[in-house]
Formats: structure tokens, sequence, C-alpha cells
């Protein structure tokens, strides 16, 4: 198994840009794909971008696109999310999650996931 711990959620203004990082412990990282999902309340959880194993592959979700970048350091363990050009919508608590199945943008196919960080983008 992985254990995950995100980091960097916090109050940004409209039009700035923040990091989140995914910490992984456990079993060897660089076997996971990781992916980034966020939940808004009372929203369901919504896909946000998946990186492969080795970081050639990655996948956003539609509404991200030209906003965000997924990276991954293995040898670090860590997993990143670089998010630009925030707007009040993207407030939500931001989840990583691994898996090794394939699965791109749901959140069945992700079985190890961290807590989640809040972002709040608000001026």
């Amino acid at each position: 198994q992985v254990q995950l711990v995100e980091a960097g959620g916090q109050l940004v203004q409209p039009g700035g840009s923040l990091r989140l990082s995914c910490a992984a412990s456990g079993r060897t990282f660089s076997v996971y794909n990781m992916g980034w999902f966020r939940q808004a309340p009372g929203k369901e959880r919504e896909f946000v971008v998946r990186i492969s194993t080795r970081g050639f592959n990655r996948y956003y979700g539609d509404f991200v696109k030209g906003r965000v970048v997924i990276s991954r350091d293995n040898a670090k363990n860590t997993a990143y999310l670089q998010m630009g050009s925030l707007r009040p919508g993207d407030t939500a608590v931001y989840f990583c999650a691994a898996q090794t199945n394939g699965g791109d943008d749901d959140p069945v196919d992700y079985p190890y996931w961290g807590r989640g960080t809040q972002v709040t983008v608000s001026s």
C-alpha cells in the first residue's frame, strides 16, 4: 500500500497561482499512476488531472486545461499540482490519489487517497 499526504492548500486571490504537493510513503511510489481530484461543498468529487508512473503521459480534465500542470519527482516520492489563473470556482478540497490499474478520471479507479488540502480562492 501507499500512504499519501497533500500539502500546500491555502487562501489565494483570484488570478493567483498555487502549487500543491502530494508526498507518498510505503510501497514504491514509481509504480503508481497519480491523480488529483477536487471536491467542493455539496458537489461530487471531480477529476482534475492524472500523470503516469514515469511522467510521460498526462491526462487533463476539460475544465482545467491550460491552467494546471501535474508533475512528479519519483526520487522524492512526491507529485505536484501547479495551478494558475485561479477562480473562485476552483475553491475545493484537493485530493491526490494513486492507482496501478491504468484508469484516468473515475475516482473508483483509485484505491489510495490522501486526506486532502483546502484551496480557497477569494478576494
